[in-house]
């Protein structure tokens, strides 16, 4: 009941990227050197180690971008039924928008949003 389409993209999407996978190994050039499975650093030889810690802003960064990129994946679905549902479906957003709002002003209180 309305799951055919779905499955019919699913099946679609599988083929297509199984098929562009197969066509590039098909058509690409191979070459077996040597120098091609070495971890490329600009051309340089690398001094010393080469991991390096990254500072936690960025993950703290990511993270929120994470949580109010998801928010999008909420905020949609509910614009599609909100005629449907009225007043039940507002206020349902607006407790999520609240309890969102909640985790950007503790951000913003701990600095997470200041780039050093």
């Amino acid at each position: 009941m309305g799951y055919e389409a779905i499955i019919v993209f699913f099946i679609a999407g599988v083929f297509l990227v199984v098929l562009a996978n197969f066509l590039s190994n098909l058509v690409s050039h191979k070459s077996d050197n040597p120098q091609k499975r070495e971890p490329y650093e600009c051309g340089v030889e690398t001094i010393g180690p080469t991991w390096v810690q990254f500072k936690v802003g960025y993950y703290l960064f990511a993270i929120l971008f994470l949580i109010f990129d998801i928010e999008m994946v909420f905020l949609v679905p509910w614009a599609v039924v909100f005629k449907e549902m009225g007043t039940v479906a507002l206020v349902e957003i607006l407790i999520f928008l609240f309890i969102l709002g909640l985790g950007l002003l503790y951000a913003w209180k701990k600095r997470a949003l200041k780039w050093e």
